[in-house]
């Protein structure tokens, strides 16, 4: 195995699991519908008991996401946690705040009150995916920090790398296209959700409405996700020089990236389309209630496809709008080689991690 093999493989585990984190955030996109899939007080319950079942597995997810970024690209880790750390603290608060509202919504006594709580899963599930979408929009769109270089090599340099301003990450979402993705990523949510409850909620009254509200969240992501994959396509990409290995702009790198590597270009059309045939059947048949899993692979799919593009290729991943030449590429970002390869035989664990989920989803199922 050599160095570069060990990153791209190391980049292809962060990538899934950033896909997986995508799929299971239909249970925030159903808690943000809480009220409008179910009508009544028994309704809303059966929702919730339901998205009760898998918010751990989505929390897991994400700190796992997060664990491995830390691991394998430490310099992405220090230098988008560390500087964007309001960013990443509102996200990861509002998930935190999930968990305490499906612990305590139903406490006899509690002192906010049932309503309060089930308005703060609605929060989480229109604060968390629009945020975790902005984030990852500034994948292909940049961020304002700069690395000191010299400081990579000085063990008594406390600091590597630092915000270029105040904002603390906070600036991305003054990028209209890191929104527009952050809004595509909230309605994906929602589109997501509403499958699940419409296969998991045996309730004839709760699925005729989700039924009509798939449509109203379809549309707006599509018009999202399209003009969003559309501009990433034509726009200018953080391309690495092979000669000088400095960072350069390269008009439309990404659509070069699918034109290069076809396979990922296949695995976004088959997502794609695989999430319109889930969605689609379940809008134009009344027994038709399995939309969640053809539509779920394929958005794992399609965001894996994405994030593979984001970095793979000669691509700066973390591209730095404030100094070019800091942004973060993963051969420039990732651990030692002997850290790469020892974790490389730990991750040999990871399908029985995936199988030990599948249980998980199968046990909490039957309860």
């Amino acid at each position: 195995m050599t160095y570069d093999f060990l990153q791209q493989y190391w980049w292809f585990v962060v990538s899934l699991l950033g896909a997986l984190l995508v799929f299971l955030l239909f249970v925030q996109g159903a808690n943000s519908m809480v009220y409008s899939l179910g009508r009544t007080e028994e309704g809303q319950r059966k929702v919730l008991e339901s998205t009760g079942r898998k918010w751990e597995i989505t929390f897991t997810t994400l700190v796992t996401f997060g664990g491995a970024f830390f691991a394998s690209f430490p310099l992405f880790y220090s230098t988008s946690f560390g500087g964007a750390y309001w960013l990443w603290m509102i996200i990861l608060f509002s998930f935190v705040l999930q968990a305490v509202s499906y612990e305590f919504q139903l406490k006899k006594g509690n002192l906010l009150g049932t309503r309060t709580y089930r308005w703060f899963l609605i929060l989480n599930g229109i604060v968390g995916p629009l945020l975790l979408g902005g984030a990852v929009a500034t994948f292909f769109n940049g961020s304002n920090f700069i690395v000191e270089k010299a400081s990579l090599t000085d063990i008594g340099a406390p600091v590597i790398s630092r915000w270029a301003n105040a904002s603390a990450g906070l600036d991305a979402l003054s990028d209209p296209w890191n929104l527009i993705f952050g809004l595509a990523v909230m309605f994906l949510a929602r589109i997501l959700g509403t499958l699940y409850i419409m296969n998991n909620v045996d309730d004839e009254d709760i699925r005729s409405r989700a039924s009509v509200r798939l449509v109203g969240v379809t549309v707006p992501f599509l018009l999202l996700f399209i003009a969003f994959f559309v501009r990433l396509l034509l726009k200018d990409g953080y391309a690495v020089c092979q000669t000088t290995g400095l960072i350069v702009m390269e008009p439309m790198k990404y659509l070069h990236n699918y034109l290069d590597m076809p396979l990922l270009a296949v695995l976004t059309l088959a997502g794609v389309v695989l999430l319109l045939y889930g969605v689609v059947r379940t809008i134009v048949s009344k027994t038709y209630v399995k939309g969640i899993w053809p539509a779920g692979v394929g958005v794992v799919m399609v965001v894996l496809s994405m994030l593979l593009v984001a970095g793979l290729g000669g691509t700066a991943y973390y591209p730095s709008n404030a100094d070019l030449q800091s942004s973060l590429t993963i051969a420039n970002s990732c651990s030692s080689e002997f850290t790469l390869r020892t974790m490389f035989y730990v991750s040999l664990l990871v399908p029985f991690v995936f199988a030990y989920i599948a249980y998980v989803w199968r046990v909490m199922e039957r309860k």
